[in-house]
C-alpha cells in the first residue's frame, strides 16, 4: 500500500502578504475563512516549526480565506530569528484579536509581559491546535494567569511530555483511525497519515478526550515500511485528539485539537496538512471541507528535525533569518543539524 503522496509545488499568485519586523503576516483571500484570524506560534530547538508555521500559514490564508501571522523566537539582540532561544518570542500581542491559535512551541519561557496576552486568550475559551513539541511547549517559572507554565501541556493541551515510544530517527509513525471515529469531521480525507518522526509516549488521557489516531510505530522511516510487530503496537499510542480544557481563570472552558505529529518533515504528508486544516475549521465552527485543498502554495524543502548545540549553533547568527525570508514566493532551503539520518521522501531544490 502506498503511503506517501505527490507533492503539487504550486506557484502563488494573488496573495497579499505583509512582513512585519518580528513577525509574518497573511492577508486571505476568499473563502470559508474570510474574517477569522489565526497565529501561529513557532519556536523549537528541534522540530523546525519556524518551516512548517510559514507553509502552514500560507495555504491556510490562499486556500481557505483566514488572515494568519505567524510568531517566530528571536536571538537575545532581537536581529535574527534565533529557535535556540526559549525566551526569544516577540509578537504575543497579535493574540489579543486571534479566533485560533496554532502552536509549535517546545519548552519556551515567558514572563508576565507576555503570558498575560495568551492568558487573556484561554480565559476567553478560545480554541487551540497543537503539535509535537506542543505537549510541552511552555516551562519555567512564568504563569498564564493562576496557571504555572510547566502545567500547559496537561491541562490545555491534555498531555504533557513523557517519552519516545519509537526509536528517535530509526522507526516512524503511521496514523491509524480510532474505531468509531471515521466520520469524524476532522478526519475528511484524512486517509494516509505518515511521518518521519517517530511515536510519541502518551499516558495521561482520560474520558473526557476524543482520540481520533492512534500511532503505529513502523519499522523504519520509509512511507512503505511495515508497522513493527510485538509490545509497541500493543495498544498503539493517541496520537490525534480532542481535549476539553479549563481556563486559568477556573471559570470559561475551550476546546484544543492535538497531535504528536508535527516536525516539518511531517508535513510534507498531504494527510497531516488537511488533518490541522480540518482541525481549524471544526474550532472554528466552520463546516469541514469534503476534501480541503492543501497544496503548497510555494514550494516546501523542509530539514531533518534535530539540534543545533555547541559550536554548530552559530548556524542561526550565520543564516540571519528574518520573516520576510518565508513570505509569499520565498523558498528557503536548510542545511541538514549533525547526525541526520539520511531520507529521500521529500522534495529537493536542485
Amino acid at each position: 500500500m502506498k503511503r506517501f503522496f505527490g507533492l503539487i509545488l504550486a506557484g502563488a499568485t494573488s496573495l497579499t502578504a505583509v512582513a512585519q519586523d518580528k513577525w509574518l503576516s497573511f492577508e486571505g483571500k476568499e473563502g470559508p475563512g474570510k474574517g477569522k484570524k489565526i497565529v501561529l506560534i513557532s519556536g523549537d530547538e528541534e522540530y523546525r516549526s519556524e518551516e512548517s508555521m510559514p507553509m502552514l500559514a500560507k495555504i491556510l490564508s490562499h486556500r481557505h480565506g483566514f488572515d494568519t501571522t505567524v510568531l517566530f523566537s528571536w536571538s537575545m539582540d532581537g536581529t535574527y530569528i534565533d529557535p535556540n532561544n526559549s525566551h526569544g518570542i516577540v509578537g504575543w500581542e497579535n493574540l489579543d484579536s486571534a479566533d485560533l491559535i496554532i502552536v509549535g512551541t517546545r519548552m519556551r519561557q515567558v514572563d508576565e509581559a507576555t503570558s498575560k496576552h495568551m492568558t487573556a486568550y484561554l480565559n476567553a475559551g478560545k480554541p487551540l491546535v497543537g503539535f509535537r513539541t506542543s505537549t510541552h511547549g511552555f516551562l519555567g517559572k512564568g504563569k498564564f494567569g493562576e496557571m504555572a507554565a510547566g502545567d500547559w501541556g496537561l491541562k490545555i493541551m491534555g498531555e504533557t511530555w513523557v517519552s519516545h515510544h519509537g526509536k528517535h530517527k530509526v522507526q516512524g509513525a503511521l496514523g491509524v483511525i480510532e474505531k468509531g471515529q471515521k466520520d469524524h469531521p476532522i478526519l475528511k480525507s484524512v486517509k494516509e497519515v505518515f511521518g518521519p518522526s517517530d511515536v510519541y509516549g502518551v499516558k495521561h488521557l482520560t474520558t473526557k478526550d476524543t482520540i481520533l489516531l492512534r500511532g503505529a510505530v513502523t519499522e523504519s522511516l520509509d512511507p512503505t515500511s511495515k508497522i513493527t510487530d510485538g509490545p509497541q503496537n500493543e495498544p498503539m499510542m493517541a496520537l490525534a485528539w480532542l481535549h476539553p480544557y479549563t481556563a486559568p481563570n477556573g471559570t470559561a472552558t475551550g476546546t484544543s485539537f492535538c497531535t504528536t505529529m508535527g516536525a516539518s518533515l511531517d508535513f510534507v504528508n498531504e494527510d497531516l496538512r488537511r488533518l490541522l486544516v480540518n482541525a481549524s475549521y471544526h474550532l472554528l465552527e466552520l463546516d469541514v471541507l469534503d476534501k480541503a485543498d492543501v497544496d503548497f502554495v510555494d514550494p516546501f524543502y523542509p530539514s531533518f528535525y534535530g539540534f543545533w548545540n555547541g559550536k554548530a549553533a552559530k548556524i542561526w547568527e550565520e543564516r540571519q533569518l528574518t520573516p520576510a525570508d518565508f513570505g509569499l514566493g520565498k523558498v528557503p532551503v536548510a542545511p541538514e543539524p549533525p547526525g541526520s539520518p539520511e531520507w529521500s521522501f521529500r522534495p529537493v531544490k536542485k
